[in-house]
């Protein structure tokens, strides 16, 4: 079928035609600021779930309701920079969110103190004043400025939160990969988020992460759980699945057979980055217009490769030898979570042993522990990969024996 027509979007974070089975957290967003633009509160959200179920996606319908609502919006994806280059990311975002609340030649008071309070911010990390350029006002002394970042954030959403409130406006801060905050960094974005609700002001957070980011978040403050809903999402029901699928054919004048959705829900699971991987794929096999089960066997290589190639692969690349043995031998054992000491004894190894490089995968995004004593695969099927990935369960080598010191 015709290629440029290929409906299907296997990008990441790429809006697909039909978003599918997310209606409750999108009105669950919509609910969040039309109380808080109400002069009520409301718990704001973090969205977890696993890689490829569609989290930045969601992100970006929220940014379009925000808009649509008249909220100003902040797009970050957290990464793992020290706090120095974090306090540059937020001072850049909040200066560009205080021109979108309002002209400059119209601020007011509290516009201007916003600016003062940004400028005080940002001189630790910008002596210049080049981030914040055409913001001519002083720093506001006494205000953001004790070099402690959670104090200093704190002041700052505070002072910008007064300015939204008298713009008749409100800001949402729309937060990525959350887990890679450093816990200072989630630290002080709670506590800040934490005093905007206590003062009533129209500042709210809504992020995505890994489903590790529930733990993390109670870890850096223990009211988070009742400044957030943590929902989780994961694979598409059946009924959800078969329409990310059809309604973009339909949409481009070609169909699925029955048979061709069930073996596309058997193979993808559901998840809606597969979804779109192999219906792109088959799309560029079928002679259409209707899609067949035969077409979707025959896409099934080049949807494999390209899963194997770009979503597992670049994972795997940044491990380590032992670290890929360890995925490999949780691989062996099944695609649900897994004891530690059965992943270590499985490679001939005692759990403590393999300690450290447990944790090292968890850090780097590829396991997450869904209770303690076992850990998961961030990434859907991955099991599946590394047994294509390395077909045998090798052993690490052997450790050299001390030699026993004699008189």
């Amino acid at each position: 079928m015709d290629p440029i027509r290929n409906p299907y979007t296997p990008n990441a974070g790429a809006q697909p035609p039909a978003v599918l089975g997310r209606d409750v957290q999108l009105m669950t967003f919509e609910l969040l600021l039309r109380r808080m633009s109400a002069g009520r509160t409301e718990q704001s959200m973090i969205i977890t779930g696993l890689r490829g179920v569609g989290k930045t996606v969601l992100l970006g319908r929220f940014r379009s309701k925000a808009q649509e609502l008249n909220w100003v919006v902040v797009e970050r994806e957290a990464s793992k920079h020290d706090d120095e280059q974090f306090r540059r990311q937020m001072v850049s975002a909040i200066r560009t969110s205080l021109f979108e609340m309002s002209p400059k030649a119209r601020w007011g008071d509290r516009m201007q103190r916003a600016a003062a309070v940004l400028k005080s911010f940002s001189v630790s990390v910008d002596p210049t004043g080049a981030l914040t350029g055409g913001i001519d006002v002083d720093a506001a002394q006494g205000f953001a400025d004790q070099q402690e970042l959670q104090a200093d954030l704190t002041d700052l959403l505070v002072a910008v939160g007064e300015a939204a409130q008298d713009t008749n406006r409100g800001l949402v801060l729309l937060f990525d990969e959350v887990q890679f905050l450093s816990t200072t960094q989630l630290e002080a974005l709670i506590s800040a988020l934490h005093k905007t609700v206590q003062r009533g002001l129209p500042v709210t957070m809504v992020g995505a992460g890994l489903p590790q980011i529930a733990e993390l978040a109670g870890d850096a403050k223990s009211y988070s759980e009742r400044l957030f809903k943590f929902p989780r999402i994961g694979n598409l029901e059946d009924k959800d699945a078969r329409a990310a699928l059809a309604e973009p054919a339909q949409a481009e004048d070609a169909d699925f057979s029955d048979e061709a959705l069930d073996l596309a829900i058997e193979v993808t699971g559901g998840y809606p980055y597969f979804l779109q991987e192999l219906g792109y794929a088959v799309w560029g096999v079928a002679d259409g217009p209707t899609i067949t089960r035969e077409d979707i066997a025959l896409a099934l290589p080049t949807y494999e490769a390209k899963l194997d190639e770009s979503f597992f692969r670049v994972r795997l690349d940044r491990a380590t030898e032992m670290e890929r043995i360890y995925l490999r031998a949780m691989a062996e054992l099944g695609p649900e979570a897994q004891k530690a000491q059965d992943v270590a004894a499985a490679i001939g190894r005692k759990s403590t042993q393999m300690g450290p490089t447990r944790a090292q995968l968890i850090n780097m995004g590829l396991l997450y522990t869904p209770e303690h004593g076992y850990a998961a695969f961030t990434v859907p099927h991955f099991d599946k990969f590394m047994l294509r990935a390395m077909p045998e369960l090798m052993m690490p080598p052997e450790r050299p024996k001390r030699s026993r010191k004699t008189d």
